[in-house]
């Protein structure tokens, strides 16, 4: 039998992702190697926890040191028992001198009390349905207890503090700063500390990858010292720090990938589409309107970016209705008449059908083949309300010959059998996180890569964006465009809902169609778990949109077509209930939060919002903006059951805003960047989230990046570093 190493032997090994760390040699018949980028699962203390820790997204061992706490208890200081105050919290240090078990006849369950003594008195702690403590909790044991004084049988007492054994080796849940973490049923707070306490005890050294120079230039700790002061800090001061190590290592990361990005996009080729000012003032003739200031500064910076030989990259922000698909158009069309094509690529199948017959509406007399390439739908136009609904082999052919310039479709355009010959310009709507590989399929079998163009109508602060799509260029259009009738916005008390639907009847019966927005889909069940954390409460009492829709359409409008819409719904269904109310043959559409973005319905005149507190103020800006499109005065109606001053300030800021950015600077402060990126679909870790906001810290990360590059292009001399962002870059903007 081979001889037993000890638990703790750390040996040198290699990051499979290249570079070096250390790990851990786990002994026995054979000697396994564990490391930070090893499964959870081959951690022995771990295993019985396995169900839990993936539950809380925890597969790899780097996954469980970097759960970080997402807020502390301070039980730092020892109080003496006489000092105890009912309805306070503290902790205190005694012998337990008594045990008691015994079961409450009333109520059916077991009751164990202690009494702990120290030279200055005697306190009793009580738990319920606890009795596997008295195996724990013996007479003559030195304990720690932590929680609020409370009175039971008429004397002051503990009820459910924290407890700890005092073990001569120092404390891990009481008489310090003890980290919350974020938990599952099952998994608490207590059982994480002491997972992430074995942990830290055996993986004592990970590989460093900020540089010295930079560490001690932002004054931050190294990462072995700040995971250990992340989850058991010795005082407030070394949270701060530990905190800013993990935000700026974040941030350095991130803006390391964008350099790498946009140094790699220089180096790339790209078609030169050449423009004619003379083409270009003929083609805004065309329209029936004149650009706003906003417009003709993002075409002049979208035009000079075309004319280069390397590929533009570029976000086009502007609030809902602010007219970026008439830059799309033209830009489209310029490119056309260099005899180059455009993929121009929607959410939706009925925003494609919408951006398709918005171009043929503007450029009517032009020559230049525009077609839809959707699931359901396949058109071609050319001019003058010439139209043909092709089969699908003969539209591919047309486009794989360069006979149509312009095609308009969702992710119909990246299937196999679409090929672009000469693709000089991609235009994505509302997906600014397409990634790489999407990118691929569409510029599959073409030498120069096309300039690519972004567009959102989710007012991104400009700091935020910078930050998190460093890679891309940005260009605001921030105003309307002229003789567009302001939106009426009235907050409705709870009072007032049947005048509501009495004005929504009457506008229905005008011919005109209504939204209702509810910020769930199903009731809440207010299953709120039991955990340390005793300020967790259900988010309930919110209006769904499955009782909603039976309400409206079975009780207040039984004569009406209400139709559902909700993000469970196959995409087929989407499909039908949006194209449905595009057409009119729905009155009022129930619905989330999904007609955020891509339904453009000018009929519809009433954007009704319920628990409209649950929302930010971005997004109940980009709900109040999908009214108001057409000729008719439109309505949004703010209802929330809160009589809370902040909340009726914020949507009193609603009705005052300008223009969708103020209202989204306001809500970064109020909610965080994950209201305006989404947290889960960026890749972006939450503690960088976090620090967007910092924008000191967002100033050093990229001068750090920036010389970090500007010395090392490729980061061959920082493997570590190097392999970081890669795996960021895997994430970001990644379907």
């Amino acid at each position: 039998m081979a001889e037993q190493l000890p638990l703790k032997q750390l040996v040198l090994g290699s990051n499979p992702n290249g570079g070096t760390f250390n790990n851990l040699a786990y002994a026995g018949y054979n000697c396994h190697m564990i490391n930070i980028y090893s499964p959870i699962s081959e951690i022995t203390f771990a295993k019985i926890f396995l169900p839990k820790l993936k539950k809380l997204g925890v597969e790899t061992v780097k996954d469980l040191l970097w759960h970080f706490p997402y807020r502390y208890e301070d039980f730092s200081h020892l109080e003496k028992i006489e000092n105890l105050k009912i309805g306070e919290e503290a902790t205190i240090k005694g012998e337990i001198t008594n045990v008691n078990v015994h079961r409450s006849w009333k109520r059916h369950f077991v009751i164990l009390e202690i009494l702990v003594n120290d030279e200055t008195g005697s306190v009793k702690a009580v738990w319920f349905n606890q009795p596997y403590l008295k195996n724990i909790l013996k007479p003559g044991k030195i304990v720690y207890l932590s929680g609020k004084i409370s009175i039971h049988n008429n004397k002051s007492a503990f009820s459910n503090p924290i407890y700890e054994i005092d073990n001569k080796k120092g404390t891990t849940h009481t008489a310090r700063i003890i980290p919350i973490y974020p938990e599952t049923k099952g998994l608490t707070s207590r059982g994480i500390r002491y997972l992430m306490e074995k942990a830290l005890k055996e993986f004592e050294k990970i590989p460093e990858i900020i540089p010295e120079p930079i560490r001690k230039k932002i004054n931050i700790p190294g990462i072995n010292k700040a995971l250990n002061q992340i989850h058991f800090p010795e005082n407030k001061e070394s949270i701060k720090k530990a905190k800013k190590r993990f935000s700026f290592e974040s941030l350095f990361i991130l803006q390391l990938s964008n350099f790498q990005k946009r140094y790699t996009l220089s180096k790339e080729k790209a078609p030169v589409i050449k423009v004619d000012e003379k083409k270009v003032k003929k083609i805004k003739g065309y329209l029936p309107f004149k650009l706003t200031k906003d417009q003709k500064k993002v075409l002049d910076e979208i035009l000079n970016d075309i004319q280069k030989d390397y590929p533009m990259n570029r976000l086009l922000q502007g609030d809902v209705g602010s007219g970026k698909t008439v830059i799309a158009a033209i830009i489209s069309i310029i490119a056309a008449q260099n005899d180059f094509q455009t993929a121009f690529m929607a959410p939706t199948e009925i925003l494609a059908q919408q951006h398709y017959e918005t171009f043929k509406k503007f450029f009517e007399e032009t020559d230049i083949g525009i077609a839809l390439l959707t699931s359901d739908e396949l058109k071609i136009f050319f001019s003058n309300g010439l139209e043909s609904n092709p089969n699908k082999k003969t539209l591919l052919e047309k486009i794989k010959k360069n006979n149509i310039k312009i095609v308009i479709g969702t992710h119909a355009l990246i299937q196999k059998n679409v090929t672009f010959s000469k693709l000089g310009l991609v235009i994505i709507d509302e997906q600014h996180r397409f990634g790489v590989e999407q990118r691929a399929k569409l510029t599959k079998n073409i030498k120069l890569l096309p300039h690519f163009l972004s567009m959102t109508a989710t007012p991104i602060p400009r700091t935020l964006a910078i930050t998190a799509f460093g890679d891309l260029n940005i260009s605001l259009i921030t105003e309307l465009p002229k003789n567009r009738k302001p939106i009426t916005t009235k907050i409705v008390p709870p009072s007032n809902r049947k005048k509501a639907y009495q004005f929504i009847r009457q506008e229905i019966k005008k011919g005109r169609q209504a939204f209702v927005i509810c910020p769930r889909i199903e009731p809440s069940e207010n299953n709120t778990e039991k955990s340390e954390d005793k300020r967790k409460t259900a988010w309930d009492d919110v209006k769904a949109v499955k009782e909603e829709y039976k309400k409206l359409s079975q009780k207040v409008f039984p004569n009406l077509k209400v139709e559902m819409l909700h993000g469970k719904l196959k995409s087929e269904e989407k499909e039908k209930v949006m194209k449905g109310f595009a057409e009119g043959k729905t009155n009022i559409l129930v619905s989330t939060s999904v007609v955020e973005i891509g339904i453009d319905i000018p009929n519809a005149t009433i954007m009704m919002i319920e628990g409209a507190d649950r929302f930010g103020l971005a997004q109940l800006y980009q709900f109040k903006g999908r009214v108001g499109r057409g000729e008719h005065q439109s309505y949004c109606l703010l209802f929330s059951d809160s009589n809370s001053p902040q909340i009726k300030n914020r949507m009193w800021s609603i009705i005052k805003a300008k223009n969708g950015f103020e209202l989204a600077e306001k809500d970064l402060k109020l909610r965080g960047p994950g209201e305006f990126l989404g947290k889960s679909q960026t890749g972006i870790p939450d503690i960088a989230m976090e620090s967007f906001q910092n924008l000191k810290l967002v100033k050093e990360s990229c001068e750090a990046a920036k010389e970090t590059i500007k010395k090392d292009r490729q980061l061959e001399n920082h493997l570590e570093l190097k392999n970081r962002v890669k795996e960021l870059g895997e994430k970001i903007h990644r379907e």
